[in-house]
């Protein structure tokens, strides 16, 4: 049998294309199919942030057609057992997350299993069909999926953020996938004040909960995992701007207005160079400061976790916030920081599982408008092959080690004060 398996692992926030279906949706596939049909992975598992977007209640019926226009395409034609879970049921406030997780096994799989959370143990060799499941998803026992606590949301506003988890057996090999949707920034003028911001704390709680859950899940033992989505993480906020306004003046406006309570950072002869507000960050030179190296050493929110959670590289500028504007594909919004927010993550196990390491992790869509975030990408080669944003990290790998499912060695967390 084959032990080089190509596996290509994607994550996207669509919260923007279903805004704009007839505009951006058709270049979202487009990308995406592309990519496919020249990477030619035999397993591909996509994971969607924001399904339905932003005013969900309104264009959820979108899709429905979204789904259709991917698995009809030609160039799925080989990828016979599919397998999607699409969190829709906006009306149910303590569920529902907007996370959307969708799998593709091409044709030339040999073995393939699914993990049921229910009974705890596999199901019985998978179909070659189409299983899609959508609305509310609650019951259904080959995912698991969590909306984080009440009390870990910021002014305690229950939004649409949690994880879903699902466990694989790919010729052999043993993995969880892991959808996650974590807090953003509700206000850059809080986010400046101090680092870790308020708004970080609370991420890396959620994160850690995550993380502990798998961990000490008895019932269905610990494996190597993925975990990979929209974190939603920042630059520090407060060294960027200290970075920005050397030798600038700070200038707020006489104005009591809460919406107006901005901070303008002037040169000596006058001119603004910076102004934050609560939902604007904009730079005289926008366009190109923030894809400069320099702002790669403010990333620093998985230092904590660094003995935790692995990632490969990042040689790529911020996935988020791109302009939504197609006729401005590469330039970003002025309303915050850009960021890496579009992640790949790893249990440290992944890695010593990896044999040649041979890989490149990257953008994909630069050029092309997909909305406020670009998608990134990963994979390898028995290959996992993972896709974010559209970002995309390539390796290659000659053998996964095979670890018995319940003999994983147990390794410490770090628990923070919040």
């Amino acid at each position: 049998m084959d032990v080089h398996t190509k596996v290509l692992l994607v994550t996207a926030n669509v919260g923007s294309l279903f805004e704009d279906p007839e505009g951006l949706l058709q270049t979202w596939l487009h990308e995406f199919l592309s990519k496919v049909s020249y990477i030619q992975p035999k397993f591909l598992a996509l994971h969607l942030q924001e399904v339905g977007g932003k005013t969900y209640e309104k264009s959820m019926e979108h899709v429905q057609e979204f789904i259709r226009c991917l698995c009809d395409d030609s160039v799925m034609a080989a990828y016979l057992s599919v397998h999607a879970y699409l969190d829709e049921d906006f009306k149910s406030a303590e569920h529902f997350t907007a996370l959307g997780n969708l799998y593709f096994a091409h044709i030339d799989i040999v073995s393939l299993k699914i993990w049921n959370f229910l009974t705890h143990n596999w199901e019985e060799q998978i179909q070659k069909d189409k299983h899609i499941y959508c609305g509310n998803i609650e019951t259904i026992a080959t995912k698991e999926k969590s909306k984080f606590p009440q009390n870990y949301f910021p002014e305690c506003k229950w939004s649409r953020k949690g994880f879903m988890r699902t466990r694989w057996e790919i010729n052999g090999t043993v993995i969880d996938l892991v959808n996650i949707h974590l807090f953003h920034d509700a206000s850059n003028l809080v986010a400046c004040e101090s680092f870790p911001s308020v708004y970080c704390k609370t991420r890396r709680r959620a994160l850690v909960h995550t993380i502990e859950r798998f961990h000490s899940d008895e019932k269905n033992g610990s494996v190597p995992y993925f975990l990979f989505g929209d974190f939603n993480f920042r630059c520090d906020t407060d060294g960027v701007v200290k970075e920005l306004t050397k030798n600038l003046n700070p200038y707020r406006a006489d104005d009591t207005r809460i919406e107006n309570n901005k901070v303008h950072y002037r040169n000596s002869i006058g001119d603004t160079v910076l102004t934050i507000g609560k939902k604007e960050f904009s730079h005289v030179d926008h366009k190109l400061k923030f894809k400069e190296d320099w702002l790669k050493k403010y990333d620093r929110e998985l230092e904590p976790l660094k003995d935790t959670l692995d990632e490969y590289p990042i040689n790529f500028c911020p996935t988020y916030p791109f302009e939504e504007d197609p006729h401005m594909p590469m330039d970003y919004m002025s309303t915050r920081c850009p960021a890496w927010c579009d992640r790949i993550l790893m249990s440290p196990q992944i890695k010593e599982m990896v044999v040649i390491d041979e890989w490149k992790y990257g953008m994909i869509g630069e050029s092309a408008c997909m909305g406020d975030h670009k998608w990134k990408k990963f994979s390898i080669n028995p290959f996992l092959n993972i896709c974010f944003g559209f970002i995309y990290f390539l390796f290659f790998v000659d053998l996964f080690k095979k670890i018995n499912i319940y003999n994983i060695p147990s390794k410490s967390f770090i628990f923070f004060n919040y």
